[in-house]
């Protein structure tokens, strides 16, 4: 494990895989640097060093507040010259969900990004559901509880839309203890996103320079497939993509081709 440290003096945890360019994959609300532990070695036997992190305030990383969504574009500003350094370029990025948010934030303050896909970064466009007005200041409220399992269950049932049997299926599934150690950042995964309600931020994309393909899933429901095409139509030289895949993502096989396309050119 590599640690890079942040300019607020947090340590930010990471794994790296592979010997060529850096592509670091930005997760999603709940994910952990483990999530993308096989993208990240699919990228590496495609010639790049696939790079995965732990977002602030989860796993190896250190959680230091109050949180700041700047806080979170100087992290991934801090990974970018660990391991780009090395090899005297820039990182490529692939942004996974919300964390396309926080890739699209960084890269409009001019963190030196190489290249950028985002996989269904989910805003709302046109006349789908929003979370509720007050998504945020709920979650605020619960955080300031300390109150993690609350806070997933309303992630998942306000902020994702899942009904309450999927919710407490994951509730009282295998998996939710593990949950339970992330689940305080859902928080920060809502302010990356901009405002409770969601809404594609269309004067932030526009000052993106990158190239981006913005990726959807055939898989996926028609709020976040229009959202990814929304978001490609609005950064300046972005393209919209969709992909044979699931609910919310895309195969590792199918996926890797077009990310190696895209971060080698």
């Amino acid at each position: 494990m590599g640690t890079a440290t942040s300019a607020d003096g947090t340590t930010i945890a990471y794994e790296a895989y592979g010997d060529g360019p850096a592509v670091i994959v930005v997760g999603g609300a709940t994910n952990t640097k483990e999530a993308w532990a096989e993208l990240c070695q699919a990228l590496a036997t495609d010639g790049f060093t696939g790079v995965t992190y732990d977002r602030r305030g989860r796993g190896g990383s250190g959680g230091t507040r109050p949180y700041e969504v700047e806080r979170e574009v100087e992290d991934l500003a801090a990974v970018i010259e660990a391991v780009g350094a090395p090899v005297g370029d820039p990182a490529g990025v692939h942004a996974v969900s919300s964390g396309g948010a926080l890739a699209y934030r960084a890269a409009a303050a001019g963190v030196p990004i190489r290249t950028l896909s985002v996989l269904e970064t989910p805003y709302r466009v046109g006349d789908h559901p929003t979370p509720p007005a007050d998504y945020i200041e709920t979650l605020q409220e619960l955080y300031d509880l300390d109150d993690p399992q609350s806070m997933l269950e309303y992630f998942f049932l306000a902020g994702v839309g899942l009904p309450p049997e999927a919710v407490d299926a994951i509730t009282y599934g295998p998996d939710f203890d593990a949950l339970l150690g992330v689940g305080l950042t859902v928080l920060y995964d809502a302010l990356c996103l901009g405002s409770s309600e969601a809404v594609l931020p269309a004067d932030l994309l526009a000052t993106v320079s990158t190239p981006v393909p913005s990726i959807a899933s055939t898989g996926s429901p028609a709020f976040l497939v229009d959202a990814a095409r929304a978001a490609g139509d609005a950064v300046p030289d972005g393209t919209f993509v969709q992909l044979s895949g699931d609910f919310h993502s895309v195969p590792t096989a199918t996926l890797v081709p077009e990310l190696a396309a895209h971060h080698r050119a």
